[in-house]
């Protein structure tokens, strides 16, 4: 059996008239760039968010920019978030001239361990960035109570997180601004690159729109120097076509997640990334722990089961951040982690026979 790790295709077909559709109603205008198609996007996902504004932009990375640049971090300031995540989220400060300074994870759920942030901030500290990895909401209110007494932003970084809660509020509305990525693969992915800040700022949601469209506050009229990061009325409206169903892809993921939860709670050697019970998860990826993760992983491979490793290596031991001075042994939640963790097929199409079969050659590998 062929098991795949997420399944594209699939969305594609079932969506492909009403896609097709957009497609020609954008094209039909010559309507491209920042048209009502963004506009429209843009009120539906900030409704989806409980937030006041959202600002549709060209993908994550940038949306994660444009938030710590509208909340005021500039060059030379230091920036807290959690050594295990993709690097965009780091990436994001460094493109601004700022510093990355990283903090710890919890074993339980692999998101940023909340006790360990004060130690991290100093007199240059301008933002905390909590990751809601893997679909999983942040513990946000330690991290919103410490940062609200320091005066620092937080930005969400919601970008596996679209239509997660926490305690009650949607991911995207507690910090100052929140960036989410619609790459294709994630829960609301754009047929393409795409991104969105969030915000019930005005000044930051204004500040944002200014900075996505080259600063201009009127035709020619550049106000700041800004950047071209505008989301595209095409992937806007393909985007508005994929948002009435992601309730429905949230629930099938959290049934399959449960489904995987059962069976593993039956093998030895096989932990599932905790869940928090006061969050609604939305399983972005489905994690588990193994002792014997590449040898884990290539069982899988053999029996026809796609894997990933999200993420491999944590940041301060990746290449791209060597001149920041971090070590072997200064982050050793993280650092065991990344040795031990496999994510497993998780999208919305799976079915139980594909998650029974899983579980069959992981346990399998693990005996």
């Amino acid at each position: 059996m062929r098991v795949p790790f997420v399944d594209l295709k699939a969305q594609g077909g079932e969506l492909l008239e009403e896609f097709d559709a957009a497609f020609h109603s954008v094209v039909g205008r010559a309507a491209y760039t920042l048209g009502p198609e963004v506009a429209g996007f843009e009120a539906a996902f900030a409704a989806l968010c409980g937030c006041e504004r959202a600002i549709g932009v060209s993908s994550g990375t940038d949306a994660l920019k444009l938030a710590y640049l509208a909340a005021g971090v500039r060059a030379g300031d230091e920036v807290v978030l959690p050594v295990n995540t993709f690097i965009a989220t780091a990436e994001a400060v460094s493109h601004i001239g700022a510093k990355p300074v990283f903090v710890d994870c919890l074993p339980q759920t692999a998101n940023i361990d909340p006790a360990k942030i004060e130690a991290a901030c100093t007199d240059l500290t301008r933002a905390i960035v909590p990751v809601h990895l893997y679909g999983q909401p942040a513990d946000m209110d330690p991290i919103l109570a410490f940062a609200a007494d320091r005066e620092i932003a937080v930005i969400e970084d919601a970008c596996q997180a679209h239509g997660a809660a926490y305690r009650g509020r949607p991911t995207g509305s507690m910090g100052a601004a929140a960036a989410f990525s619609f790459y294709p693969g994630k829960n609301l992915g754009a047929l393409g690159d795409g991104g969105a800040v969030t915000t019930n700022d005005p000044r930051i949601a204004d500040e944002v729109a200014l900075l996505r469209n080259h600063g201009q506050s009127d035709k020619y009229t550049h106000a700041v120097i800004g950047y071209c990061d505008r989301l595209h009325n095409l992937q806007a409206a393909f985007l508005s076509v994929k948002l009435p169903h992601l309730a429905a892809a949230n629930a099938a993921r959290r049934e399959a997640a449960a489904h995987y939860d059962r069976l593993f709670a039956q093998i030895p050697g096989v932990r599932p990334i905790g869940r928090r019970d006061d969050v609604e998860h939305v399983y972005h990826l489905y994690v588990v722990e193994v002792e014997d993760r590449d040898s884990a992983r290539s069982a899988l491979d053999a029996a026809g089961v796609e894997s990933g490793i999200h993420y491999p290596v944590p940041l301060h031991l990746t290449p791209a951040y060597r001149s920041l001075g971090y070590g072997p042994g200064d982050f050793p939640v993280a650092e065991r982690m990344a040795g031990r963790i496999l994510s497993l097929p998780m999208h919305p199409y799976l079915t139980p026979e594909q998650i029974e079969y899983v579980a069959e050659v992981l346990a399998s590998a693990v005996a």
